[in-house]
């Protein structure tokens, strides 16, 4: 088929269909437009909750899927391509429990230790954080999440961005730590896992440089997930949702550069929008569904044949969805 019969088959299924199609921002334009739910993590899990289709099409990363699956398990969730972000690929349960007794080693007892793991994790590890009383976060409510944490006097587990986590630290006026890189992590009131995130590592402090001699007006905006040496160089920080808003707040005329996903900044506005890299910062995982794997995932819900259908065993869902509801009822 041709692209563009390829985007009417899709439309009919859409159609004919009981079905709502999921996309993530950073997904690819020719996909995005399909979908009929968008937004970051925490918008498309609550709006997948509160959707009544019969079956969920998620355009995403795997954790992303597992997420609207362990918060409404009755749902029927597939996915175009069971892509795996490289960041939740970088914490398994085994690298988790394996963390736990660095910390243990290092004087601080379980009881004193409550882990918070970014949304960018599988549920395998949402459940473990969830058994030892622990709880999920995004980027738009991390700080709100770690302030109401520290209430319980325990030393803050941060999996498994370290950027996300020493970027916090820093906006409190807090110490943290990096497992594997600071040696008295005991001292530390957030202690981080050493995850990362490719495509935001891919900005640095010099980009920013390069632009603001170009264009002394210019304002950056960045995520948190960059490294805080980028971070406290920008004019603004936040989460997807939040870079977003805060763009449609500035004037036309004000020249942007902005440091996230490229297919995002892409689609942001028309003029005076720059991308803070020199290399063209796309996410591999994200952009690896395309519109013929949609069709395909559409095309087996119509021959009652469907695949890729995410699955999450019963203690999986029990204890990830603990944690998960924990950052629902707090934000």
């Amino acid at each position: 088929m041709t692209k563009e019969e390829l985007k009417n088959e899709i439309k009919r299924l859409k159609n004919q269909l009981d079905v709502t199609v999921v996309a993530h921002f950073y997904q690819q334009d020719e996909v995005y437009e399909f979908g009929d739910i968008t937004g970051d993590s925490l918008e498309l899990a609550k709006k997948a909750k509160a959707d009544d289709s019969k079956y969920l099409v998620f355009c995403g990363v795997g954790f992303m899927g597992q997420s609207v699956k362990v918060l409404s398990p009755e749902k029927r969730v597939l996915m175009p391509k069971i892509a795996c972000c490289s960041m939740a690929k970088m914490i398994e349960v085994e690298a988790y429990e394996e963390s736990v007794k660095i910390m243990n080693d290092s004087g601080i007892p379980n009881e004193n230790i409550l882990p918070i793991t970014y949304i960018n994790s599988s549920a395998a590890v949402k459940a473990e954080v969830g058994k030892m009383g622990g709880l999920v976060c995004t980027s738009s409510n991390a700080k709100m999440i770690i302030e109401t944490a520290l209430k319980e006097g325990k030393k803050i587990f941060f999996i498994p961005d370290r950027c996300l986590g020493q970027n916090i630290a820093n906006d409190m006026g807090l110490k943290s730590a990096v497992i594997g890189i600071d040696k008295n992590i005991a001292d530390a009131d957030i202690i981080c896992y050493n995850g990362f995130c490719s495509v935001h590592q891919l900005f640095v402090p010099s980009d920013i440089d390069f632009y603001k001699e170009k264009y002394p007006d210019i304002l950056v905006a960045v995520h948190p997930e960059c490294d805080p040496s980028v971070v406290a160089k920008a004019d603004f920080t936040g989460s997807t949702s939040q870079i977003i808003k805060w763009v449609k707040e500035q004037p036309i005329n004000q020249k942007l550069a902005i440091g996230t996903e490229f297919n995002l900044v892409n689609r942001l506005r028309e003029k005076n929008t720059y991308v803070l890299s020199s290399t063209k910062p796309e996410c591999p995982t994200m952009n690896e569904t395309t519109l013929e794997e949609l069709y395909a995932v559409l095309k087996s819900i119509e021959d009652e044949k469907p695949i890729n259908e995410v699955i999450v065993d019963d203690e999986t869902v029990k204890w990830a969805r603990i944690a998960l509801e924990r950052m629902m009822e707090l934000s």
